[in-house]
């Protein structure tokens, strides 16, 4: 059973990432068999979707960059099941890597579903307690129910909805709060995908 990370900051290692690591790491000690990965899109050669339809009939694109060469392959892993996405608050909403991530993700979508009952958890990183991160959450839910995932929150006893931190001069060590909203999203994510592989046993 594989969780993969996806760090959606234009910023290598920064605190998006961190936040990241830190449901990761949740998600490993909340269910030991879980193998994870982290993927940051800084510094790869991802590019936004043109809606040219080439995905419409196989899971092909026009584009011959990093997001087919190396989010596909992770994301169509039969192993996987779970997916933790984070993006630092830009405006009010998720960075455009955030955004070009789950626009690109249609090939998903118009193949089978490939992410369909994927349990799915995600992580928001402002320069304010109250920056934009649930509007970034909701943003990043949104399009994870159009590909049929299974959403959770950071679970109990919170149950907010999701990873919320606060970037204070380049990192989120201080933001002990931030940090349990992440770490609870991490481990639920593994709890809940954890059930689900039981059940089908």
């Amino acid at each position: 059973m594989k969780v993969i990370g996806i760090a959606c900051s234009p910023r290598k290692n920064k605190t998006t990432a961190a936040a990241v690591k830190a449901a990761l790491a949740a998600a490993k000690d909340a269910a030991p068999s879980v193998k994870t990965q982290l993927i940051e899109l800084a510094g790869l050669d991802v590019k936004g979707c043109i809606a040219c339809g080439k995905c419409m009939k196989k899971p092909e694109c026009t584009h011959k960059d990093d997001f087919m060469k190396v989010l596909v392959p992770a994301l169509m892993d039969p192993d996987l099941a779970g997916v933790i996405v984070g993006s630092p608050v830009y405006f009010q909403g998720m960075s455009w890597l955030a955004k070009v991530f789950f626009d690109r993700a249609v090939l998903l979508r118009r193949n089978g579903f490939v992410l369909r009952d994927k349990v799915a958890g995600a992580i928001s990183v402002g320069n304010a307690r109250n920056g934009g991160q649930e509007l970034t959450l909701q943003a990043m839910h949104a399009a994870m129910l159009c590909q049929d995932m299974i959403v959770v929150s950071d679970g109990r006893p919170s149950a907010h909805l999701g990873g919320t931190l606060i970037n204070t001069k380049n990192s989120i060590e201080g933001d002990d709060m931030g940090l349990a909203t992440a770490r609870g999203t991490g481990a639920r994510v593994a709890q809940v995908a954890a059930m689900i592989q039981a059940s089908r046993a």
